[in-house]
């Protein structure tokens, strides 16, 4: 998972480009960069760490232009090392730099047309570069730079892409480029403001990157578009593949995406608390007669869904775990080892909250099970008499490859495993899943019962398909062991 974000502006963008990244730093923790176009000179400054570590004054400084693109990186399966910053940049044709959101199931095939039959060189093991080389073949196969030559390039990488991706790119002589996958797995939203000097347009993951840059949102990126802003402000737009199933990525509302963003015209916040009431319900429905004191949210994610169970049960809602946070998120840490041992520096007990008491301990979702696992060991520490833990989401069996990058199927903690073993597993006196018809119902809500999401993590099917041998590859990619050597 990573976030992007671009702008054409009628002043200076670089500024406004970190300003973005700052509110997206959620999405991406290990590395940052800025590209950003005037004339004809690309200028881009990239590196591994925060945002605000990657950037200082004298490299803001040489970031000069009202054209340009953001990127925060989240490293998915073989794009951990200190050359897959993004964004890449070639120079031919006419200099393109390019971020990307997402993950190709394809990319092994692709690397090799871009190889042998484009006649390009890729670098890095980053399907970003493979993306944005097949963009630039696309382009320089139409000779000619104009909106429509860039429509029809990105048509190009539709049929010949697949997977989950939401992309950025600035053109030199161009502007800005931005498309989504055909499926609108990956979000991307479109905004607009207004200054004394003209419009102006961005594009970004979420929407709270346009509102705290003081850009209204327009609305979602299609599934399959392509946009094209011209540095005079002109927004273009077209379908650039056929109609497909629309199915955005449900792991944005239950962990990924901020609350205070709207992605496909729904509230994450709403959605979360509807979680929250359907999960409720299912234990009314279970234990009407439960023995629950105290509803405890694992922060901070949890929160939203956390409130709505206790006004459910009609029980107490309490804050139980103070969050150091100055620690990074824990799913997104390499290595095993490094994970286990930040819960412990990211979270502390408030005993006087679990002392005595039968606390219900809500989490958006449980992955691996060994954060879990720790975080019910400290209530028993704290003097909890029982601890019963609910999961918002059902449970994660099978990889997300689209972008997430969930461990190996192996290291699922409810992969082979039945829900009582992954209670007894965590060590928690009961667990409770949400249902993933009651998820999906919860996000979707009212206004959209239509609505269909990639669930793959929790079904296991994939909406793109996915070739023979593919998992197999993933595992070998997605290991803490394969990571480990890859660091080594």
């Amino acid at each position: 998972m990573c976030g992007i974000v671009g702008i054409v502006g009628t002043s200076e963008v670089a500024a406004a480009l970190y300003d973005g990244l700052t509110v997206l730093q959620h999405r991406g923790q290990d590395a940052a960069g800025i590209a950003v176009a005037s004339g004809t000179v690309m200028r881009v400054h990239k590196g591994n760490g925060l945002v605000r570590d990657v950037f200082d004054s004298k490299s803001m400084d040489l970031l000069q232009g009202r054209v340009g693109i953001a990127h925060c990186r989240y490293p998915t399966a073989g794009s951990e090392g200190h050359d897959e910053a993004q964004p890449f940049y070639v120079n031919s044709p006419y200099g393109i730099a390019l971020a990307h959101n997402g993950n190709l199931v394809n990319t092994e095939q692709l690397r090799q047309q871009v190889f042998e039959t484009d006649r390009r060189n890729v670098n890095t093991q980053s399907d970003s570069e493979v993306l944005l080389n097949v963009f630039a073949h696309e382009l320089d196969r139409e000779r000619a730079l104009t909106p429509e030559a860039a429509f029809r390039a990105v048509e190009g990488v539709n049929r010949r892409a697949k997977g989950g991706y939401a992309v950025v790119a600035t053109v030199l002589g161009l502007g800005l480029v931005a498309f989504r996958d055909p499926h609108g797995i990956r979000p991307l939203v479109l905004g607009r403001r207004e200054t004394a000097e003209g419009v102006e347009y961005a594009v970004a993951s979420e929407s709270v990157a346009l509102d705290i840059l003081g850009f209204e949102r327009l609305r979602d990126v299609e599934p399959g578009e392509g946009i094209v802003i011209t540095p005079r402000g002109e927004l273009h737009h077209r379908q650039c593949a056929p109609q497909q199933p629309h199915a955005p990525c449900i792991f944005e509302y239950v962990y990924f995406a901020r609350p205070d963003s709207m992605i496909e015209n729904i509230s994450v916040h709403k959605a979360r608390m509807r979680m929250g009431v359907t999960l409720g319900e299912k234990i009314l429905r279970l234990r009407p007669d439960h023995d629950i004191d105290t509803v405890i949210p694992i922060p901070d994610t949890s929160r939203d869904a956390a409130l709505e169970i206790s006004n459910t049960l009609g029980v107490k809602y309490r804050e139980g775990f103070i969050k150091n946070r100055y620690v990074g998120r824990t799913f997104i840490m390499p290595g095993q080892g490094e994970r286990a041992k930040s819960v412990k520096r990211k979270l502390n007990p408030i005993p006087l909250e679990f002392r005595n008491r039968v606390v219900l301990l809500v989490d958006d979702s449980i992955v691996r099970g060994t954060t879990s696992k720790q975080i019910v060991q400290m209530a028993r520490d704290a003097g909890a008499k029982k601890v019963y833990l609910a999961s918002a989401a059902p449970p994660v069996r099978y990889p997300n490859i689209y972008g997430i990058d969930m461990p190996s199927v192996d290291e699922l903690v409810a992969h082979n495993r039945t829900e009582k073993e992954i209670e007894e597993f965590l060590g928690c006196d009961w667990l409770i899943y949400q249902d993933l018809a009651d998820l999906e119902s919860a996000v979707s809500g009212p206004k959209f019962p239509d609505l269909r999401f990639d669930s793959s993590c929790f079904s296991g099917e994939y909406v793109t398909g996915i070739e023979p041998g593919y998992f197999e590859r993933l595992q070998q990619l997605r290991s803490d062991e394969a990571k480990k050597k890859r660091r080594a």
